[in-house]
């Protein structure tokens, strides 16, 4: 079981762009510091109230020249040619491995929502057959001496390409999956599954069943390179601190904001706004103290936790994000939430701590508490 943490440089305020940038970084290193496998870094465009992470390359060299040990995974690349030529994503991961001293790992995945592909000018309907092809001459870049391609999109070479990664014969490749059509997909392709586990145990458990018959049965001509990755990592929504109870209360009102940006962006819906109440969708009340709205906080997150109890979809176009059996409260039940992940199936729990409502220290003291007591048990 591995353990990794997710930056999607998200925040409630665009105001505070620049503290939080700066303390995603001081949380990435101590992830290092404590014992995190790896630091995964989200790539998005123009999405205000989803991520503000847009060039995740410079974030996360600024990482690897502040750790020594921890891998860094880039996360996912946007491969649609217009965001992101496969030569310049090959260079540009490849200068990564180097300078990391051989730490990178690459992920790709389409950046499919349409403020992303209007502003780069994406053809919607290209964008899986870009994916494919852009992977394929990525893997080819860095496997073989010259990079000679004449593909049904591109012609590339011959060139070799420079610098080399230092991995060989390359750095361990991922898709991003939210679908079961595209967990199937890694399979085929031969490379790591990035599974969203906001479903909870039961939907990883599903995912690892689909991507394991995927496996079985796939044909080594759809396979992207000689070397093969079958890993499955599953995100994990995490707040743990010594107060249960406020980690939990901290935990889902990041959650419902990291839903709301999500429906905004990929649904249409309105923009996360926590002046509106999520679950009675009325405008909040300036009028009342901070001590009155923490109390109406804790209240509308009881809600939300009853909806999830009995099994009501709180809000069914946030594919599900509303299920609050996460890792959420003292290390005990991040613990056995986690046990539960490994019995599932996942090869590593990606921890997603960092959501747009999540102070700061809150996130600090998660890591902190992760590496002392929750990747500690699991090493044992």
């Amino acid at each position: 079981m591995l353990f990794s943490v997710t930056f999607h440089g998200q925040m409630a305020d665009p105001a505070d762009e620049h503290e939080i940038l700066r303390h995603c970084v001081d949380q990435a290193v101590l992830a290092d510091q404590v014992g995190f496998d790896r630091v995964w870094a989200v790539e998005h465009h123009g999405l205000q109230w989803c991520s503000h992470m847009s060039a995740p390359e410079v974030f996360l060299a600024t990482v690897a020249a502040r750790t020594s040990r921890i891998r860094i995974g880039h996360g996912v690349v946007c491969l649609p040619f217009a965001f992101n030529h496969p030569v310049r994503a090959a260079e540009r991961a490849a200068m990564l491995d180097v300078l990391s001293d051989g730490r990178l790992d690459l992920g790709v995945g389409r950046g499919a929502t349409e403020v992303e592909t209007s502003l780069f000018g994406v053809d919607p309907e290209r964008t899986y057959a870009e994916l494919d092809e852009g992977l394929r001459i990525i893997a080819s870049a860095w496997r073989d001496d010259a990079l000679e391609w004449h593909g049904p999109l591109l012609d590339v070479g011959p060139r070799r390409l420079v610098p080399q990664p230092v991995q060989l014969p390359h750095p361990p490749l991922f898709l991003a999956c939210s679908r079961q059509e595209t967990v199937e997909l890694a399979a085929e392709y031969g490379i790591g599954a990035l599974v969203m586990g906001f479903g909870g145990v039961e939907e990883v458990r599903k995912l690892r069943k689909v991507y394991d018959d995927a496996i079985a049965s796939r044909s080594t001509e759809r396979l992207v390179s000689t070397e093969v990755n079958d890993h499955l990592a599953a995100l994990c929504p995490t707040v743990v601190l010594e107060d249960g109870q406020r980690a939990l209360e901290i935990g889902l009102r990041g959650q419902r904001f990291f839903a709301q940006a999500i429906g905004h962006y990929y649904m249409g819906r309105p923009r996360p706004d926590e002046s509106i109440d999520p679950v009675t969708r009325q405008p909040g009340r300036p009028d009342l103290d901070a001590d009155q709205t923490r109390a109406m906080d804790r209240a509308r997150d009881a809600q939300v936790a009853f909806l999830n109890e009995a099994r009501i979809p709180a809000d069914p176009t946030t594919l599900g994000v509303f299920n609050t059996e996460h890792a959420y409260g003292t290390p005990d039940q991040a613990i056995r939430y986690v046990e539960q992940l490994q019995e599932a199936g996942a090869d590593e729990v990606i921890c997603l701590v960092q959501m747009g409502t999540v102070p700061p220290e809150a996130s600090l003291e998660t890591i902190r508490m992760w590496g002392e007591h929750v990747i500690p048990h699991f090493r044992r």
